[in-house]
């Protein structure tokens, strides 16, 4: 009985900053047969809908803006010979490396070698964060929002609130400008806004918009569009309603992860994405994970350059004929931290780096690594800022121990 030849080396499934940077990756490391699947009609992820600056800083040294930065990675990809299957949805996957698809030329199915998930993240809806009221028209996510603005030129609002003050919740404030829409504010639970530090101060000064601190979301009112939104004081209990027929709802990321979740792989508890090493290796070969599926959520081109790193690992794997008997160890943490990756390590490592995010505003400066009782380093940190993330690099004092069990990562001080 004859075996089937793969058809691809890898196929990349999500063709935005970390799928494209993966795949170029890979084909400038030798690695012959290489696509990337994506759903949308072109290709580049989400900063196609960012038509602000700021692209590109770390990766291609350089700024521009979302689209521009998105065409730019398309260019490379295929200069570099990689296959790009548009229009195209991933239907299945099997363990064994089968891809089944659709697209406007039917079912169809492709056998790879390794595949590489790389479908990014997304922003939590009301209904997923279980806001009360109306089911009126006239909400949206910042993904939303950016589509009907910039990619379908639909029209909004008049009046908007929007619910967040980190990075993407000034991004969701030019959108509204540009589409003529004032914002009455910028809204968060948390005593500060968690972008850089002169964000307020842009938006209060050159755009007219204030950050409201403190304050949660508790009701949204309105029968044909939304009319008003209900605020409450988190310190006081106090409440007051804001007049907006537009509502924004930004940031609390959560990875794509349906088709991780059909599949035999461990899904990390903090990052809700598959749980992988700094190779990207998930728990069940041949799969691969990066982008802002497995660290929800960083900036496009932090997600482009880390791709890059795991497709290294990627390549070495396919030249050694797959991966080797791993020894890797589970890595957790304790609140106030949210998440850690990678989040699996192997025992012989002598040198951890470590990506995390914490949920609120801390003033301890330090970190633990540990494995059960024993510490195993310690790290310092700059300012914990809520909802932005920390890179740490612990230098072990002492080896882990493979049948020790996990290793927890906390702030200390």
């Amino acid at each position: 009985m004859s075996v089937r030849q793969p058809d691809f080396d890898v196929v990349v499934i999500g063709g935005g900053p970390a799928g494209l940077s993966a795949a170029t990756e890979l084909r400038r490391l030798g690695v012959k047969k290489v696509m990337v699947i994506d759903r949308e009609s072109e290709a580049g992820g989400i900063p196609r809908h960012c038509f602000h600056p700021g692209f590109g800083l770390r990766d291609l040294h350089r700024s521009m803006s979302g689209p521009r930065y998105g065409e730019e990675l398309v260019r490379r990809a295929r200069r570099a010979g990689v296959e790009l299957a548009l229009s195209t949805t991933v239907t299945d996957v099997s363990e064994v490396g089968r891809v089944s698809v659709t697209s406007r030329s039917g079912i169809t199915q492709f056998d790879a070698r390794s595949i590489l998930l790389a479908t990014g993240a997304r922003e939590r809806p009301r209904s997923a964060r279980l806001v009360p009221g109306d089911r009126a028209p006239g909400v949206f996510t910042t993904g939303q929002l950016q589509q009907w603005v910039y990619l379908k030129k639909l029209a909004v609002g008049a009046t908007a609130l929007i619910v967040g003050a980190e990075h993407v919740s000034f991004s969701a404030m030019l959108t509204l400008r540009h589409a003529g829409v004032t914002t009455v504010a910028l809204t968060t639970e948390l005593d500060r806004h968690q972008s850089v530090a002169l964000a307020p101060l842009f938006a209060r000064m050159v755009v007219g918009v204030p950050v409201w601190t403190n304050q949660r979301v508790v009701e949204i009112s309105g029968r044909g569009r939304v009319s008003s939104v209900l605020l409450q004081d988190v310190r006081t209990g106090a409440t007051r309603r804001v007049n907006v027929d537009t509502v924004v709802f930004t940031g609390d990321w959560i990875p794509d992860q349906e088709l991780a979740r059909r599949l035999t792989m461990d899904i990390n508890a903090g990052t809700s994405g598959p749980s992988t090493d700094l190779g990207g290796r998930t728990s069940l070969a041949p799969f691969y994970a990066a982008g802002n599926l497995v660290h929800p959520v960083e900036t496009a081109d932090v997600a482009a350059l880390r791709a890059r790193d795991i497709a290294r690992h990627l390549a070495h794997d396919l030249d050694r004929g797959g991966r080797s008997n791993e020894t890797a160890l589970n890595v957790v943490v304790e609140k106030p931290l949210t998440w850690v990756w990678p989040n699996r390590i192997d025992h012989s490592s002598r040198t951890v780096n470590l990506a995390m995010r914490i949920g609120d505003f801390d003033s301890r400066k330090g970190l633990v690594l540990r494995q059960g009782g024993l510490i195993l380093g310690r790290a310092k940190v700059g300012v914990v800022k809520a909802n932005r993330s920390m890179s740490v690099q612990f230098t072990l004092r002492s080896g882990i121990d493979q049948d020790g069990g996990s290793l927890t990562v906390a702030l200390e001080g």
